[in-house]
């Protein structure tokens, strides 16, 4: 019976990430278009647009290769997983001895690695650049996010999520390679998810656009995945944020259906929180030059690297 438990509760933080990653995308579009005085789509846009795609006839060039067709699924797989292994209402589930910090910035990698190489199979210019261009930010955004990780293992002592959660519940205090650790995490957040000032996701602009000019020739089937599995690796990091600076609300895995419901409920109060605060600040701030992006992953490297060293530095920092 407590297997049986333990599936349901696994199972049901799956669906609940798939559920909101789409609608994550239409609280954001929505809201960025109210602070700049239009109506904007409906919060439900996403799903419609989903669903469209999934009906239309799926366009294939004559010299798209067997990758072309199947790095859609391995990126939807590779983000799916990841955001799955993230605590979002409760701790301790069945799988969550995999969710291991490294484990999942390597499903981040693997999905980047097949979205790049889709770029290049077709052998189009604008396919080409926005490979080149993703490569050279990953250059700067993996070992950012790896010193976050160790600054944060460090002081937790372990890589993984759940244990991680329960060391913030339990050791509640200001640490300033924390702090550090937090905002060299946002930026990461921004500049693989393409947003503003990396990159701006509602343009198709030949000369900076790196997110859509991988994927301009996907269509219907093919394209509703990866916009799929785009809107997961944002919900990702949200949830990323929330887990190990915000993990109050988390239920024990042994917890009664009221607890769960009320981790739920504070989930989605987090991903709200979070979500506004990356509107009000995309639409605070204008898109940057790409030659400049290094510079800003840059400030997040410095920033995972002075974490560390105050770590070693000073136990209490």
């Amino acid at each position: 019976m407590g297997m049986i438990v333990g599936l349901a509760v696994q199972g049901a933080q799956m669906l609940l990430v798939l559920a909101l990653a789409p609608l994550l995308i239409g609280y954001t579009r929505k809201l960025k278009s109210r602070l700049l005085r239009r109506q904007g789509p409906p919060l439900l846009q996403p799903y419609r647009d989903l669903a469209k795609m999934i009906r239309k006839e799926v366009v294939l060039a004559e010299n798209a290769s067997w990758l072309f067709r199947l790095a859609p699924y391995a990126i939807f797989a590779c983000t799916w997983v990841a955001a799955a292994l993230v605590p979002t209402f409760a701790t301790g589930l069945m799988f969550s001895w995999t969710a291991d910090l490294i484990a999942i910035t390597a499903l981040l990698g693997s999905a980047r690695f097949f979205l790049a190489l889709a770029g290049m199979d077709i052998g189009t210019s604008f396919g080409g650049i926005g490979s080149s261009r993703e490569a050279m930010f990953a250059s700067l955004a993996e070992p950012a996010m790896i010193l976050i990780v160790f600054t944060v293992s460090l002081i937790a002592g372990s890589t993984q999520l759940s244990e991680i959660a329960a060391f913030s519940l339990t050791h509640a205090q200001l640490r300033v390679s924390l702090g550090l650790a937090l905002f060299g995490l946002m930026i990461v957040a921004i500049a693989e998810n393409g947003r503003i000032p990396v990159d701006n996701p509602a343009t198709h602009l030949e000369l900076t656009m790196v997110h859509e000019a991988m994927i301009l020739e996907y269509s219907g089937r093919h394209l509703a995945v990866i916009e799929f599995a785009a809107a997961l690796k944002i919900l990702l990091y949200v949830s990323l944020i929330a887990c190990i600076f915000a993990p109050w609300g988390l239920a024990a895995s042994e917890a009664s259906l009221f607890a769960f419901a009320a981790g739920v409920a504070l989930y989605v109060g987090k991903v709200w929180i979070v979500s506004s605060v990356l509107v009000l600040f995309e639409t605070s701030i204008a898109k940057m030059r790409v030659f400049r992006v290094p510079e800003f992953l840059g400030v997040a490297l410095m920033l995972g690297f002075l974490g560390i060293l105050l770590r070693f530095v000073s136990g209490s920092l």
